[in-house]
């Protein structure tokens, strides 16, 4: 029996509404074919359903698990589920030219969790999200995963002018218009990006 690797497609968004699971759903879809070829079995993560609070532990991260252990059942949980995972794609928002709060704080509960695994960082907003994906590479790069070099951006289609942001904010809806951009300019970057994170995966920490 073949045994399939488990990947994260991590939707980042905490906000209500929010449109971040749509987007991973929509990046599923996506990767779907490519992940069966490859023995690969996608989950997805949604961080909302953690209910993290600002980092409330009394150890370090970077101790746990050798030296000490989270108290918290928030913390165990997020913990857990990023360590049975081989490796991410992480679904971003972007949030005043930056990466979310939400995002980053959840990643400051994680070291040795993550540390070493391949990740690919798609992000969206306004314009694609650039600074936030530029962030996070940064930040993972730091911590010591293996960033795929293509870091697909999508930007919601007519960006300010389009009713799709305005429906992705006030409703949590990701409109039809945006989506079939997405297929036709970015399915095939999406791919590329989840083509990268594969040969990293067969890469040794």
């Amino acid at each position: 029996m073949t045994v399939l690797r488990p990947i994260a497609i991590v939707a980042t968004s905490t906000r209500t509404p929010r449109v971040g699971p749509s987007i991973a759903a929509f990046v599923h879809d996506k990767l779907q074919p490519a992940a069966a070829k490859a023995n690969i079995a996608l989950h997805q993560v949604h961080l909302s359903d953690f209910k993290l609070p600002i980092y409330d532990e009394s150890v370090i991260p970077a101790m746990v698990p050798e030296q000490a252990s989270f108290s918290h059942p928030h913390s165990k949980a997020w913990s857990a589920e990023m360590k049975r995972h081989d490796g991410y794609v992480f679904v971003v928002p972007e949030y005043n030219y930056g990466m979310s709060g939400g995002t980053k704080n959840a990643i400051d509960y994680l070291v040795h969790e993550i540390r070493g695994k391949p990740v690919v960082i798609v992000s969206y907003g306004v314009v694609g999200g650039s600074f936030a994906s530029e962030q996070l590479r940064h930040t993972f790069e730091k911590l010591g995963l293996k960033v795929a070099g293509t870091r697909p951006q999508l930007a919601f289609e007519n960006g300010r002018e389009g009713p799709d942001l305005f429906a992705a904010m006030g409703k949590g809806e990701l409109g039809e218009g945006s989506k079939e951009l997405w297929g036709r300019e970015k399915g095939d970057e999406i791919l590329k990006g989840f083509e990268e994170l594969v040969e990293l995966l067969g890469e040794k920490a």
